[in-house]
């Protein structure tokens, strides 16, 4: 021991200065000994703004497999639509005037329909939604005066007031069902003239599906509805799917198929098709010999291009335009038309009106409402 340290004021002096010493060099070799992680952690990326899944879930594990995958537009909470055709002929066969043919143009064929969604129940294993919407669709006609038909149905609005209810509900990582039940007044009633059993239409859907992956969801089932003109019952196939960052399809065949185009988090684009139809009862102001009610049935074919655009984070904008084909556009008997349902008549023409549309370009405007960001990104937490 060096001469300073052994006397004995400096003593605890040099034995603390060497114990310091020891510490430092037995931490510093420590440090050198310790390897970095292999192979290295990296965070999850993070989803885009219109992704389904929340940011706490992407890059995890699936634990409730839902019909919908990454890609997808954001849920729509409240619509508001107006569609308007350009014009197009219609030719038009009395049946109790002999099938005598008279024609016209429709100069006016212009429809509006608001709707709304609310979550009643969402949880990761069973969502359930309530929706109601509120359609209502006007002709107008270059020469009316040419048959009691349009006449009868020029400045008439056609309403549909409606309520659904949805069940969602994943069965573990990989299985779902969705069923749906959906009741409306569709016709030309007043509030003053309402009669429930004249005017109600129901219909339902139930999907069984698979989740394959967060970018793949499938389903069969079947629905009944007034898709093709009249209430029937027919296969359907569910097939969403996102392919890259780019490309996608979101279809419910037969009814519609969509190719989806992510452009940024805040535009999307969709071209496709889909078949609409619809049913109305509707009064006549002047009878058609002894029919004073009759049921029209449309149906009709539309071939799209669609854009939606986020205005502001809860506010989206929806432009769509394209073809209308119209496959059908006629008038039935009530009575003849109700008891040919019941399966009362077999075969038999039932139709009293005959109509042959022609083909229009259409165009739509659309403002929806969807969840905030922030209020997921809570949800999430």
């Amino acid at each position: 021991m060096p001469f300073f340290c052994t006397r004995p004021h400096r003593f605890f002096y040099c034995f603390s200065t060497a114990v310091a010493t020891v510490l430092v060099l037995a931490g510093g070799t420590a440090r050198a000994q310790v390897k970095p992680g292999s192979p290295p952690v990296y965070p999850p990326p993070a989803p885009l703004a219109t992704d389904t899944l929340l940011d706490n879930q992407v890059g995890q594990a699936q634990k409730f497999a839902v019909p919908s995958v990454v890609g997808m537009g954001p849920s729509k909470g409240v619509v508001a639509n107006i569609e308007s055709l350009g014009n197009f002929r219609i030719t038009t066969r009395l049946q109790d005037e002999g099938d005598r043919e008279t024609s016209t143009t429709v100069t006016k064929n212009r429809r509006a329909f608001i709707k709304g969604y609310i979550p009643v129940w969402n949880r990761p294993h069973l969502k359930v939604i309530l929706g109601f919407n509120y359609d209502r669709e006007e002709f107008q006609f270059r020469e009316p005066g040419n048959a009691v038909f349009y006449r009868d149905l020029e400045d008439k609005g056609l309403k549909t007031l409606g309520t659904q209810l949805a069940v969602i509900r994943p069965v573990d990582e990989v299985h779902w069902y969705l069923a749906r039940v959906k009741a409306e007044l569709n016709g030309d009633y007043t509030s003053s003239e309402l009669s429930v059993k004249d005017y109600l239409r129901t219909s339902g859907e139930f999907i069984y599906g698979w989740k394959r992956s967060p970018y793949f969801s499938w389903g069969v089932g079947a629905q009944l509805s007034y898709t093709f003109g009249r209430q029937s019952v027919y296969p359907v196939i569910l097939y969403n799917r996102t392919f890259n960052p780019r490309w996608g399809v979101e279809a419910l065949f037969p009814a519609r198929v969509s190719l989806r185009r992510n452009i940024n988090p805040k535009t999307l684009l969709y071209g496709g098709y889909t078949v609409d139809g619809a049913n109305y009862n509707i009064k006549l102001r002047e009878p058609l010999g002894e029919l004073r009610t009759l049921i029209v049935r449309e149906r009709e074919v539309k071939f799209r291009l669609r854009a939606e655009r986020e205005i502001y984070d809860f506010l989206w904008f929806g432009l769509e335009g394209g073809y209308r084909y119209n496959a059908g556009f006629s008038a039935f008997n009530e009575d003849n038309y109700r008891r040919s349902l019941l399966g009362i008549l077999s075969g038999g023409r039932t139709r009293a009106v005959d109509n042959t549309l022609g083909g229009a370009p259409y165009l739509s405007v659309e403002v929806f409402l969807v969840p905030p960001r922030k209020m997921l990104n809570k949800l999430a937490r």
